[in-house]
């Protein structure tokens, strides 16, 4: 497939849902930030309406009405909080999730809202963000409803995986955006000793060699980005608590999609489900 500069764009999920505002909200300052325009997508699900009990004739025209009057409240707020960034739209026919994932293969990220039903796709985009994230080759970000207070901070998950490489580079790259402190957590809970109990050097030089591995994966990023004040975080937890816990004060938390590495105790696949579901600041999920 070839790749044009027009194709390169931020992709937002459009529902009419609260949460599908805030991410749109989000994403357009996101987009301000990055230079980058932004691409609406609503998703027109008919699977619903092609049951007996919907025997209206006029529903289906009636499903895309409604999807571009969502669209265009959408293109409205957008240009209300930032009036320069380039917007288009496309109301596509379709499960909301296959969608999104076709309309983010060339995508810079894809923006949905973490949960809400809308009256045309009638598909929660809180299930459609598990289809979506991980699957999807763009990165996916899960935004919350309701507003945080700006902490100035970026947290990411690291692990010693080849799939933790793109998370840490989109987290310096938001960090670096945003003039935000990057903390980069790597979490860990020691496997239960079959014979006897650990000795106190044991875990010593176990959590020595962790904190030589974040060292290590970050030091790239940090000559690329040298002016991104970096704090590393290792914690003996489980990586869903730390993350959760470290996120209380992030304006976004960056996990990796997948990858189970020989230091790592902590799958990121699962750990990028568990924070979706109870972190409160956007989350990132990158491949």
């Amino acid at each position: 497939m070839v790749v044009t500069k027009e194709d390169i764009m931020i992709v937002v999920g459009v529902d009419g849902s609260v949460q599908a505002r805030a991410a749109m909200a989000w994403a357009a300052n996101d987009a301000f930030r990055m230079h980058q325009p932004l691409k609406l997508v609503y998703a027109v699900d008919r699977q619903p309406y092609q049951i007996a009990r919907f025997p209206d004739a006029d529903r289906p025209d009636r499903l895309r009405r409604t999807g571009q009057k969502a669209l265009n409240e959408a293109v409205a707020l957008v240009h209300e909080r930032q009036p320069s960034v380039e917007v288009t739209t496309a109301l596509e026919e379709g499960p909301p999730a296959r969608i999104l994932r076709e309309q983010g293969r060339t995508a810079v990220e894809v923006v949905i809202g973490s949960r809400g039903l809308g009256a045309v796709t009638g598909a929660l985009l809180g299930s459609v963000g598990d289809h979506v994230a991980g699957q999807a080759e763009a990165p996916v970000v899960v935004v919350h409803g309701g507003q945080r207070p700006a902490h100035g901070q970026i947290v990411v998950g690291v692990d010693d995986s080849p799939g933790c490489a793109p998370a840490l580079a989109y987290a310096f790259q938001q960090a670096a955006l945003r003039s935000s402190t990057l903390r980069a957590v790597h979490a860990w809970r020691r496997p239960v000793q079959a014979f006897g109990t650990e000795l106190p050097h044991e875990a010593g030089e176990d959590r020595v060699a962790r904190e030589d591995m974040v060292t290590a994966c970050l030091q790239p990023f940090k000559r690329h980005y040298p002016d991104v004040l970096v704090v590393e975080d290792v914690r003996f937890a489980d990586a869903v608590e730390a993350l959760t816990r470290a996120s209380q004060e992030a304006e976004l938390l960056v996990v990796g999609s997948h990858g189970r590495g020989s230091v790592s105790s902590a799958l990121l696949g699962s750990v990028s489900r568990g924070v979706r579901h109870h972190t409160p600041c956007p989350v990132a999920v990158v491949r």
